[in-house]
């Protein structure tokens, strides 16, 4: 019987704070990442990929080590590519062509949010320029950003994490120095995580030739990303209000209404064909011709976080890229102790040389809490008990505090962990 590799459990103290859920409002109908006129790659992985986290993750196929009364893996998973692994230990409990370098979609924002985040605070406020909205690939997914009105930076990260806003990418690269500076620089990041499969073109995962990921290196993104308290924040908001247009009446009275944006990923809202899945907390979800669906999801059960990463189903089902999430999520969690990993997420080259990663939120001091509920762009994250009865399916808890659980980087390179401090909860 294989050995069963244990992973010492550790505590998190969290305080959890739960925000009022906002008033329905009718909100423009766009689309997450509409498919790009691209071609199809190929069906048949290659026969040498990277061996990044362990020899059997370059192996073409399905790769599990089963102990005594594990779960077999669920049969119908058609995913060109997948991975499941233990979000805290690092742990690669099973994988499917794990490096596979395939298109990425949207599921790239989760790099771009993770190298630009701690660079502008949550407050600054931007006026959109004509320049910062030029190159937007035809048929982008857009957030509905306009010219010459201002944002600010948490209404912009709200764009690209619930409506996958490439509007709101290209304007935050803007302020970045602009796109090509933002996307030297994710390249930049994605080396520094040990992310080799990745190649960078643009910076919102529009499809362009060479542009290129892998399950496992957008779990090495969803796993740096949960690191930061507002990339936690963003990625398991539900819905949130979103500035409009600037308008003046007939007697000059200028006013500015909002619109509601809700998050396109399924399993954390929920859809006509698929449940809201307990305990998911993110993370990013995308779909373009080329790469067709992709998704990378964090939940949490028993103490237990589990990521999974999907991409690419061959059924093309309406939310089959969730469905098949949700089977590998299950199928984790009650394999959970009973395998022998396969591999491991790595972890970043610099994470020797930084022992406080993810110990305030990115951006500046701001707390998530004192950001909620001002104005129009709160996000909502609250449980059904909300005041205006509309929270119903998919609403979830924002942690917004917590005791820091960090390991020296001493003892993460020895220990191979990378605790996830006072992650979102999912909360029915």
């Amino acid at each position: 019987m294989p050995a069963i590799k244990k992973t010492t459990k550790r505590s998190l103290l969290v305080t959890s704070a739960a925000l009022l859920s906002l008033s329905l409002t009718a909100a423009p109908v766009v689309a997450d990442d509409e498919p790009s006129p691209s071609t199809t790659p190929s069906a048949t992985p290659p026969a040498d990929m990277s061996t990044v986290g362990g020899a059997r993750l370059g192996l073409p196929g399905t790769q599990a080590d089963l102990g005594s009364g594990a779960p077999v893996l669920p049969k119908d998973v058609t995913a060109r590519s997948w991975i499941v692994t233990d979000a805290e230990s690092g742990d690669v409990l099973a994988s499917h062509n794990a490096h596979w370098r395939l298109p990425p979609a949207s599921t790239l924002k989760m790099l771009f949010a993770d190298t630009l985040l701690p660079k502008f605070p949550r407050t600054e406020r931007h006026k959109v320029a004509v320049a910062d909205l030029a190159d937007l690939g035809e048929g982008s997914s857009l957030v509905g950003i306009k010219e010459d009105e201002t944002y600010t930076v948490h209404d912009l990260w709200l764009g690209v994490f619930l409506r996958s806003g490439n509007d709101a990418v290209h304007v935050l690269s803007a302020m970045n120095g602009g796109v090509a500076q933002t996307v030297e620089q994710m390249q930049a990041h994605a080396e520094d995580l040990q992310a080799l499969d990745t190649h960078v073109v643009t910076p919102d995962g529009y499809d362009e030739k060479g542009q290129v990921s892998s399950a496992y290196d957008l779990s090495l993104f969803a796993r740096s990303g949960l690191q930061k308290k507002d990339f936690r924040e963003y990625c398991s908001t539900v819905r949130a209000k979103f500035p409009g247009e600037t308008k003046k009446d007939k007697k000059g009275k200028v006013s500015r209404e909002s619109f509601e944006i809700q998050n396109t990923n399924r399993l954390l809202t929920g859809d006509s064909d698929i449940s809201t899945y307990q305990g998911i907390a993110g993370v990013k979800n995308g779909n373009t011709t080329n790469a067709g669906a992709t998704f990378t999801g964090v939940a949490e059960r028993n103490g237990k976080v589990l990521l999974v990463t999907v991409m690419n189903p061959e059924k093309h089902e309406h939310n089959e890229v969730y469905k098949e999430a949700a089977q590998l999520l299950d199928w984790g969690f009650k394999a959970a102790g009973k395998v022998t990993p396969v591999g491991e997420l790595v972890p970043p080259k610099s994470a020797g040389t930084s022992t406080q990663a993810g110990s305030t939120p990115s951006g500046g001091p701001s707390s998530s809490a004192s950001a909620a509920g001002k104005g129009s762009t709160s996000p909502v994250a609250a449980s059904a008990g909300a005041k205006d009865g509309t929270s119903g399916v998919g609403t979830a808890l924002a942690v917004v505090g917590g005791l820091l659980v960090l390991l020296a980087g001493g003892a993460f390179l020895v220990n191979r962990r990378w605790p996830l401090p006072d992650l979102v909860r999912r909360r029915r």
